[in-house]
């Protein structure tokens, strides 16, 4: 066993291939300690996965192994695929082929870090960034400290899986914040490395190959901040990343962005909760990535396209005009609905106000189109007091924006420590289900329990994915007030396809071109699902770069060059 190497695997095998940012953020932060760091990616060996980890570890020990969870499943209400169930089969071979310890982490992995620890069976586990918790773990492991001195870090022991206190937590007025067991809703800043450059790479063996993934994928990413300090409801950020922002060093921020276009990856796509969030910071950095391209006309920075998420507000005249003049080539805005008694409660700021209405929604579109930036404006229904007629103000205040597109989403996927999650485990209270509960792999009517009555966060968080015998059982919500018939939304496998029906009726066909609307199925080539979508590897297997809905008015001419050609649907090895 290498007694400084630590092997990084990313596990997710879903096209189109979406980069391992996260490894690149460890192996920074992992060098600078003087560790050797390699990197296993399998989205690139999705067929020959366990011939590639076996021929590895028969010539490679490392001392600890790190597993990336972006996803745990497809988040998506109508296609309700889990994930951990391969990436369980990969730890399974993993844990085979080596006696060095695991530890898993990922924004997925955040969302219910207790039951994947136990889910998976490994050793270790890390909510929110793991920078800094993964170099004292091994520091720890290489110099024969106990792992129990590592702050924030979660352990599989004899007493079950629990978490290493973090430092004292303080706000920056100085006032001192309880921390609980289960590390939910903290700040997390301190778990971040905001001065580092992260060090991205192509081409290099056992690294992270941005560029393949640029031309495999069409964007590269850029990370401004950690951590969102908003309340949306229905939002897993905020408690998987932590409730501050993080926001790092502008200049080490925008060396990363002309590092990447240099090599190349000229589409580079925010990973911030949102960009717009912590405007001033996003200003700073929009200036500095200006302030180079005036400077030097060789800088690669010239040739960038910024795709970015936004929220509707904060969003001023100003702020288009820096965006169009760092390159921005499109804004997607999560505006979610139109109507404020829908908004109010659900998108909200720390202090649970609402901080946005659909005049901003107006606004952002309008100063976008002002300044050639593509939009895409997304609806999200299917929350609680959703009628078909909130449902059709909102379609047709939405259509009315003529955004580059429109995308509209049904359902919500529930996990463990959104404030909604929250909220209809303990309005089951262990005894009762709540109307528009329901799971594809529901046997019977959905009984959620608060954390209080769990026996622990593994207890908790697992009945958010699965049922009492270990089945997969992801659990969503659809508003009762959507189906015709009220009593139906006790019968957890309802579908709701008279919703499906009525938002496809609701749509101008003359206007299909520009919208993107659910299916039944999930996986459709009008939906918006990421996983496998049959559009998304036509477009990646043409060649096509930029945030995939820029491309969306034009997918019908795409799919059919792509079938042409023999590339749709094409997703690689």
């Amino acid at each position: 066993m290498s007694s400084r190497l630590v092997l990084l695997v990313n596990p997710n095998k879903v096209h189109p291939p979406i980069a391992p940012y996260a490894l690149d953020v460890l192996t920074t932060a992992l060098e600078a300690a003087d560790f050797e760091v390699e990197v296993l990616d399998l989205t690139f060996h999705r067929e020959d996965w366990k011939s590639y980890l076996t021929e590895y570890f028969a010539l490679r020990s490392p001392m600890l192994v790190g597993v990336t969870v972006r996803n745990t499943d497809t988040v998506y209400a109508f296609e309700q695929r889990p994930f951990i169930g391969e990436h369980k089969e990969i730890i399974t071979e993993i844990r085979r082929l080596t006696d060095a310890p695991i530890i898993g982490g990922g924004i997925g992995f955040s969302t219910m870090p207790f039951a994947l620890v136990d889910y998976f069976g490994i050793e270790y586990g890390v909510k929110g960034p793991g920078e800094r918790i993964i170099c004292d773990l091994a520091d720890a492991l290489c110099t024969g400290r106990d792992p129990a001195t590592v702050p924030g870090l979660i352990r599989s022991t004899a007493e079950g899986v629990l978490r290493v206190p973090p430092a004292v937590l303080t706000t920056r007025h100085g006032r001192t914040l309880p921390t609980l067991p289960g590390g939910q809703f903290e700040h997390r800043v301190w778990q971040v490395d905001s001065t580092a450059s992260y060090v991205r790479r192509s081409g290099t063996p056992y690294k992270v190959d941005n560029l393949q993934y640029y031309q495999r994928g069409g964007l590269g990413s850029i990370l401004t901040k950690n951590g969102c300090s908003y309340r949306c409801t229905h939002c897993v950020e905020p408690d998987a990343k932590g409730t501050s922002f993080g926001r790092r060093d502008v200049s080490a921020v925008v060396d990363e962005m002309q590092s990447l276009a240099a090599q190349g990856i000229l589409d580079q796509h925010t990973t911030d909760s949102e960009f717009n969030l912590s405007i001033n910071h996003a200003k700073q950095v929009l200036r500095e990535v200006v302030r180079r391209k005036h400077a030097d006309a060789d800088n690669p920075l010239n040739q960038l396209r910024l795709w970015v998420y936004c929220q509707p507000s904060p969003f001023d005249e100003e702020f288009a005009e820096l965006l169009a003049a760092a390159g921005c080539r499109g804004v997607n805005v999560g505006s979610d609905h139109v109507r404020p008694d829908m908004l109010r409660g659900w998108k909200v700021s720390e202090k649970g106000t609402t901080y946005y209405d659909f005049a901003d929604t107006e606004r952002l579109v309008r100063l976008c189109h002002q300044h050639g930036i593509l939009t895409m404006v997304e609806a999200l229904f299917g929350m609680p007091g959703e009628t078909p007629e909130s449902m059709r103000a909102c379609v047709d205040a939405f259509m009315a924006l003529d955004a580059t597109v429109t995308g509209f989403s049904l359902g919500l996927r529930l996990f463990p420590y959104t404030p909604m999650g929250i909220a209809m485990a303990e309005q089951c209270d262990s005894v009762r289900t709540v109307p528009g509960l329901r799971s594809d792999g529901a046997t019977g009517p959905i009984v959620l329990k608060p954390l209080a009555a769990c026996s622990g966060p593994v207890e908790y968080e697992r009945q958010f994915m699965f049922d009492e015998q270990g089945n997969f059982r992801l659990v969503c919500y659809f508003s009762p007030d959507l189906l015709a018939d009220p009593a139906m939304a006790a019968d957890p496998s309802e579908r709701w396809s008279g919703s499906v029906d009525l938002l496809w009726d609701l749509i101008d066909p003359s206007d299909y071109h520009r919208v993107m609307l659910p299916t039944l199925t999930g996986s459709g080539e009008s939906d918006n699902n990421y996983a496998d979508n049959p559009f998304l590897t036509s477009l990646s297997g043409l060649g096509y770069t930029g945030a995939f809905w820029s491309h969306w008015r034009s997918r019908e001419a795409i799919q059919r060059e792509a079938s042409r050609i023999g590339v749709a649907g094409s997703t690689g090895a």
